[in-house]
């Protein structure tokens, strides 16, 4: 660890022992919600920072949580000191979205009226109702004003962060994100979750105790993981490089690289997700539209009080450049104070979490400015 560190971490667990409406109309509770932070909270406790993970992240955003961790949290290299999200200044909350598998009530949580894990019981979500759990988080710390900052399914919350709660939100950052999923963003979605409800050992979201739908969660992410990459990066990451051969073995087996890149990459998922958050998240990131919510999305935004920095990335076609450009033009049109940053990538959609220098560079500057 070294001093830009946060240093060692550890992940709290905040009960709510109420309910909250959700947009389903349906009454849920109790709650359980998972968090870190890191840095102080001022006296006029106006100086927080809620970062808003991706669709498979946790709480656990910076530093490590002991000292033989592999990999420290998941934006580590934009909090900390001097970072883009800097601790010295700053006080950085983050927590697990409502539906995980990470601490926050999800699917695996046990149903306290029957003393199993919820699984399909679990009642559908949407972005706004992850947004309001995270504001009794908000309140339960004490924070009186706050800024709002995520990527990909991040920004969506901080975008309805912004629109929900504009007398606490004072600046949103909205980085690789968009107000709405194309119909190719939700049938990737939808191809990700029939893996997963086909797979032999689903048994209707009841496999806690039994056979884990291994094969289903591995494709899921496999298809996933193909949409946060682009081909440029593919083909200079793979080609068409064989694994470990001179020829192909003409077989079904697998012979190319990449082939061998993404079964790894399903196979680690496995070990860390649930498959019915993963089938809940993605369902939520489905049904977030701001245009369809409020009529458009001028409509949406003419309730902020926030200024904006939008982020994205050249080479991003899961969420592209368009869609960052339709939610600056909207707030533009609208009156209100917003920054627009295209950042020259070749990483893709997972640029948000590769390209740290240059988006340090921005928010920085970003967060220096006066609201």
């Amino acid at each position: 660890m070294n001093s830009s560190s946060v240093g060692k971490t550890e992940t709290k667990i905040l009960k709510y022992n109420g309910t909250i409406e959700l947009s389903s109309g349906i009454e849920f509770g109790p709650i359980d919600i998972a968090y870190e932070t890191y840095g102080s909270l001022n006296e006029n406790a106006d100086n927080a920072i809620l970062v808003l993970h991706a669709l498979t992240g946790d709480a656990h955003a910076a530093g490590y949580h002991n000292i033989t961790d592999k990999k420290p949290g998941w934006w580590n290299d934009m909090i900390g000191p001097e970072k883009a999200f800097d601790t010295n200044k700053y006080f950085i909350v983050s927590s697990n979205m409502l539906g995980g598998c990470s601490g926050t009530t999800g699917p695996s949580s046990i149903n306290p009226q029957t003393g199993k894990p919820y699984g399909l019981s679990f009642p559908v979500i949407t972005i706004e109702d992850a947004v309001k759990v995270q504001k009794i988080l908000v309140d339960f710390l004490g924070i009186k004003k706050l800024i709002v900052a995520g990527g990909s399914m991040g920004g969506m919350q901080a975008l309805e962060w912004s629109v929900s709660f504009p007398d606490y939100v004072s600046k949103a950052i909205i980085i690789a994100s968009t107000s709405r999923l194309t119909a190719q963003g939700i049938a990737f979605n939808a191809v990700g979750r029939n893996a997963i409800l086909s797979d032999i050992n689903f048994n209707n979201g009841d496999y806690y105790d039994k056979k884990y739908p291994e094969q289903g969660l591995s494709v899921a992410r496999m298809i996933g993981h193909i949409t946060y990459l682009c081909e440029e990066s593919m083909h200079k990451k793979f080609g068409r490089r064989l694994q470990n051969k001179d020829k192909p073995d003409f077989d079904l087996g697998i012979d190319f690289q990449v082939e061998s890149y993404l079964q790894h990459q399903g196979h680690t998922f496995v070990e860390r997700f649930d498959a019915n958050s993963y089938l809940y998240i993605t369902k939520a990131v489905d049904y977030f539209d701001l245009s369809e919510k409020y009529g458009s999305l001028e409509n949406a935004f003419k309730q902020t009080n926030a200024s904006f920095l939008i982020i994205c990335f050249s080479s991003d076609w899961l969420f592209p450049v368009s869609q960052s450009k339709e939610i600056t033009k909207a707030l533009v049109k609208v009156g209100k104070d917003v920054s627009f940053c295209e950042i020259e990538s070749p990483c893709g959609h997972d640029a948000f979490l590769l390209e740290f220098k240059t988006q340090t560079e921005i928010i920085k500057s970003f967060l220096k400015r006066d609201i």
